[in-house]
């Protein structure tokens, strides 16, 4: 009878341990189902729809399959709205069931998807385009991650150009949201540390169309402006200031010269050329896989097919976001058991390989990377790029600052009148 009953409980095991196994089997087999998340309507449209094109490559470029899963792509638009972007981004998670976001794109959408992710512990949220500062550096979320430096990263350098090219005092106009905030706190904690001076910042409503009061208070006795506006933003001020005569020389935030901006069509466009930004990426950029990455790019998505010359900002940042998501997929074997445990440990230890060199993260999810300060030149088609003016590596979010020394961009920080 013992016997017997030791028979019986060794084939129960046996036959639970067949069924694990049958069944981690099939959960690998199983497609993951990652939602991607971009800014389709307002201001920033055509960068979104650029950013899906990056992401798509990223799948693209494995076969869209990892470690024997499909992966299936859910995609879903904001309007850089954060409560647009929530109620997004909660859709894919709570009724598609995602098992990981990529997005959003604009600022404030990503602190507001950084602190929605906190409350579903199950799936793993990974940045897309989003650049202010807030998102990683204040209050961050242990299962979300951004493998883009940030708004304000991208702007090192460019404080130190502007000086040596005799920009003293300069104005300020930027959308009044959080990622300019980071984007001219990268300029002005550089600029303001090298004698520069600030007298006017003028923050403008995004999706905006009219600049008139803007232009008006351009003071006569600065030297250059700082326009960190973006999308359709960056077009109507372009073409309103041309309209009223206006002839500072401008630098641009990084999404200024992105080139979404700088394949639009109107008469101001060609003034552009000299225009100095700083930001992840530069056009002509010579690294063989930042080369690699263009040429994949333009074959997927030609001109003709609503592709760009070049890849932009966007498209780059979203590639590098979804490229991460499927690595660590790959270094953990699809395994996405236990809240995705292994998963988030091999994203929170990966060494990024991307089309401008390795990227890395510090311990609060966010990386640490390079930073090139471009110049806009024309070729002889008639495109406008970005060349290399200087290039920054291993950029840490605190900007080599002390912690205790730093403070995150606002409207009022830093200021340097």
């Amino acid at each position: 009878m013992k016997q017997g009953k030791r028979t019986f409980v060794r084939s129960m095991l046996g036959a639970a341990a067949a069924l694990a196994v049958a069944g981690a089997a099939w959960a690998q087999g199983q497609p993951v189902k990652i939602g991607l998340l971009a800014t389709l309507e307002g201001p920033f449209a055509a960068g979104g729809a650029d950013g899906m094109r990056g992401a798509e490559l990223a799948v693209k470029q494995r076969g869209g399959v990892v470690a024997g899963r499909k992966i299936e792509i859910v995609k879903a638009s904001s309007n850089a709205n954060p409560d647009v972007a929530v109620n997004a981004v909660r859709k894919l998670v709570e009724q598609d069931k995602v098992d990981i976001v990529v997005g959003p794109l604009s600022g404030g959408e990503g602190i507001a998807v950084k602190d929605y992710s906190k409350t579903q512990p199950q799936a793993t949220f990974i940045n897309g385009g989003s650049g202010a500062q807030a998102t990683t550096l204040v209050n961050p979320s242990p299962n979300f991650f951004r493998f883009n430096t940030e708004g304000a990263q991208w702007m090192v350098g460019l404080g130190k150009a502007a000086m040596n090219k005799g920009y003293k005092r300069v104005m300020v106009i930027a959308e009044d949201y959080a990622f300019p905030y980071s984007q001219v706190q990268g300029f002005m904690s550089e600029f303001c540390r090298l004698g520069g001076k600030v007298p006017v910042k003028a923050w403008v409503p995004l999706g905006g169309k009219d600049y008139a009061s803007t232009i008006a208070r351009i003071p006569k006795d600065v030297d250059a402006l700082l326009v960190v506006l973006g999308g359709a933003d960056a077009v109507n001020f372009l073409n309103q200031y041309e309209a009223a005569g206006g002839d500072k020389p401008m630098m641009g935030g990084s999404i200024t010269v992105s080139q979404d901006v700088l394949n639009y069509r109107g008469k101001r466009r060609d003034s552009l050329v000299g225009t100095l930004s700083a930001g992840p990426l530069a056009d002509a950029y010579d690294g063989a896989e930042w080369k690699a990455f263009v040429e994949d790019y333009k074959k997927n998505y030609p001109v003709s097919a609503g592709g760009y010359p070049s890849p932009s900002l966007f498209a780059f940042v979203y590639y590098v976001n979804m490229k991460a998501a499927l690595d660590g997929l790959a270094a953990v074997n699809g395994d996405l058991s236990n809240n995705h445990a292994k998963y988030r440990e091999a994203l929170a230890k990966l060494e990024l390989k991307t089309p401008t060199g390795i990227v890395k993260l510090d311990g609060n999810r966010q990386a640490i990377g390079t930073t090139f300060v471009t110049e806009v030149v024309k070729d002889a088609q008639g495109n406008l790029f970005n060349k290399v003016h200087s290039k920054v590596d291993n950029i840490d979010q605190l900007l080599g600052m002390k912690k205790e020394e730093f403070q995150v961009g606002s409207r009022d920080v830093p200021n340097c009148p």
